[in-house]
Order: C-alpha cells, then structure tokens, then sequence
C-alpha cells in the first residue's frame, strides 16, 4: 500500500501568503470589516484628544482665574463707593476777608460747598452785618431769599441754626448767613433791614418756636393761636396728639363715634372725619373767605 503523508492544518490567522495560497472570496468581507474597525478606533481616539484639549484648556482658564473663597474664609473687602463732596474751608473768600475787616469777631466761621458760600455768624451782630452787605456796593445782597430755622436736639446751648439765605440781584450771587441760639434767647429781627423778614420770622416763630426780638407783630402765622407745641422741632409727636386746642375746638365724640374715628384713621381717611372739616370743605367751595385778611 501506498503511504499518504499527512498535511499539517493551516493556522486562519496568517495571512494567505504565508501558506503560498491567494486569498479566496470568502476571506474579502473580514477584510472590509477589519478596516471599519480601524476607522472607528481612529474616530474615538480623535475624540479622545479633543477632550483631552478642552479639559487643558478649562485647566489653565481656572489657573488664571483668581483663587476662590474658601468656606469660612472672610471674604475680600469690597470696594467703597467714592465719596461725595465735602464742606471746605473758606475763610479765604473775598466776601469773608471782607466781614472780618469790617466786623471784628462777626465771623465765627466760614465754609463752601457745592460751590454755595455758608458764613456762621456771632448773634449779637446778625443785624449789622446783614445791614452792611444789603448797603456792600460792590455785591449789594438787596433780596432776602428766605428765613428758615435747623433743629439740633443734642446741641443743649443753642439747638437752633436760623438761617438767612441772601442774593444779590445785580451780581447774581449767594449767601448763607447762620446764628446759633436758643429758643427762649431767640435772635433780634432783621425786619429794619427787609421788611420781607416780617412773615419769614413770624414762621419760624409759628413752627420752631424760636423768638424774634423787636419783631413788629411776632404771632403764629399758619396754626392757630393756641395751638400747643411747634411742629417743625424734632422732639415733636409724628402721630396726632390730642392737646388744649382739639379739647376747646373739636366737638366731645361718643364711644362710638371715636372708634368710627379711630378706624378712618387707620386705613387714611382722615379728611371729613369731624363737622368742623366738613364745614371748611363748604367754605372752600363756595369760594368764601377762610380767615378775615389783617388790616
């Protein structure tokens, strides 16, 4: 018998050559899908990268960002707002020199701000020294802006600034005169230099209380004569308070009718709340006069 030799099984993953066949037809499909593989590997590889670069690069935008705050770390301080003007010194100011010449000891002190000329003056001399600058010839301060008053509650000695505000019509410009006095010591009038003063200081009279010496007719102006108390002093009652006046001039109100007037109160409807109102809202409409004029 003849003798077969035996062939030795051919190993699929060596390629074609190595066994010295050609490739068959069936072996072209493992072909195509082997490199669809390599694509995708190369496309998530890709991808991979860009990732890699996007993470780089949020890495070095927090490094350069400033470090953040800690928990429980103080935080920065912040940055204050700039500061708005402020009062400077003006003792140098030609009207100033020119009060200091005339009056010795007049000027206590001097300031400007926001470009406004603010002189505070001894009290004993207001009137002197308002009758020189209505009469100055280079700035006469012929027209008397406004009389009005500050209450200070913590400045015991004289809790009260009246100020006179002046301008000159001819050179067009201001200034602020101010005396510091108490209520009962008051300040002597400027009526003889302005006889617009008259009201002015009958006003401040009326709602600080402060006295006016050698006033011609220093009266309340717009509350009644006795009415108690002046309104505009910081010390006085925001809330209605019930005082002499109410007691003699508002009718006696029921249990009823208070509580009726307590409630209008609460929810802002104070007006036409008592007879007395009722009858001014008459007056008024029928175009009747309220206070019989001074003669």
């Amino acid at each position: 018998m003849a003798e077969h030799t035996k062939q030795p099984p051919t190993d699929p993953s060596k390629p074609a050559e190595a066994s010295g066949k050609e490739p068959t037809a069936a072996e072209g499909p493992a072909n195509a899908s082997s490199s669809a593989d390599a694509e995708k590997t190369s496309k998530v590889e890709d991808a991979k990268a860009r990732v890699v670069a996007a993470k780089e690069a949020l890495s070095e935008k927090a490094a350069a960002a400033p470090p953040a705050a800690t928990p429980g770390a103080p935080k920065p301080p912040v940055k204050k707002k700039d500061e708005g003007p402020k009062p400077s010194d003006a003792s140098g100011h030609p009207q100033v020199k020119k009060l200091k010449a005339k009056f010795n000891g007049a000027v206590l002190e001097a300031f400007v701000f926001l470009g406004q000329l603010s002189i505070r003056i001894e009290p004993s001399q207001i009137v002197e020294v308002c009758d020189f600058l209505r009469q100055d010839g280079e700035t006469p301060f012929n027209y008397l802006s406004d009389v009005t008053c500050v209450h200070f509650p913590d400045r015991r000695a004289a809790p009260f600034d009246v100020v006179y505000n002046l301008y000159s019509i001819p050179t067009n410009e201001r200034v602020r005169l101010k005396v510091a006095t108490g209520a009962d010591e008051g300040v002597e009038s400027v009526t003889g230099v302005w006889p617009a003063a008259n009201w002015m200081e009958r006003e401040v009279y009326d709602l600080f209380g402060v006295q006016f010496r050698n006033h011609p007719d220093l009266r309340r102006i717009l509350l009644p004569p006795d009415w108690e108390g002046h309104p505009l002093r910081k010390d006085y009652a925001l809330e209605f308070v019930e005082n002499g006046w109410t007691d003699q001039h508002l009718p006696v109100m029921t249990e009823v009718q208070r509580e009726q007037l307590d409630q209008r109160r609460a929810y802002g409807l104070e007006f036409l709340s008592v007879p007395q109102e009722r009858m001014m809202r008459e007056i008024f409409q029928g175009g009747k006069e309220v206070m019989p004029k001074d003669k």
